[in-house]
């Protein structure tokens, strides 16, 4: 076995797992929505194993569902990470948790949504459900996805670009004068 610079010491690829494109979509309407999505994004950055890739515009959306409420701001983030689904969708929920999220209503307002959209091509396994099974529906994760990931695509569903021309994109307006700080942590 000779020692070249491209030999590989397969005892020390043991422990390697494989890198996942991670895209995640944030949204708030309780509260200084801008500022609890900043804050978001950098306890995001700050997950170890979770590097963040890009961060889509902010967006104004209207709430899914009959619920009299406030707009939405919304936002996307595309990360790569060697953790697993469920490890991710702890931290979000974690996260959620850390701004008084709640659960009682159902499409009701919130501080803070977290949503794993998909990690890598995995489907659906143990309690999560992958890639999330609306997200080809919502404008308010395809317009801001399609921003930072023009390429994207979600596994049984295809290319957000074509997904996107099948959505209602009326509601979804693009925040300028707001600016989440994406060069947090990377």
């Amino acid at each position: 076995m000779s020692n070249g610079p491209f030999d590989i010491d397969v005892d020390t690829l043991g422990n390697l797992r494989p890198i996942s494109k991670v895209v995640l979509s944030l949204g708030s309407n309780m509260g200084d929505s801008a500022a609890i999505l900043q804050e978001a994004v950098e306890y995001l950055a700050e997950t170890p194993d979770l590097m963040i890739v890009d961060v889509s515009p902010v967006y104004q959306t209207k709430p899914v569902g009959v619920l009299e409420q406030d707009d939405f701001l919304n936002l996307v983030v595309v990360a790569e990470s060697t953790l697993e689904p469920l490890t991710i969708l702890d931290r979000a929920a974690a996260i959620e948790e850390n701004f008084g999220r709640t659960r009682e209503l159902r499409h009701g307002p919130r501080t803070l949504d977290i949503d794993v959209i998909m990690v890598g091509k995995r489907i659906s396994e143990d309690d999560i459900e992958l890639p999330h099974p609306r997200a080809h529906e919502r404008a308010f994760v395809l317009v801001p996805w399609l921003d930072i990931d023009p390429n994207g695509e979600i596994a049984g569903h295809g290319p957000i670009a074509e997904l996107i021309d099948d959505v209602d994109v009326s509601g979804v307006l693009r925040r300028d004068d707001i600016v989440i700080d994406a060069s947090t942590g990377f």
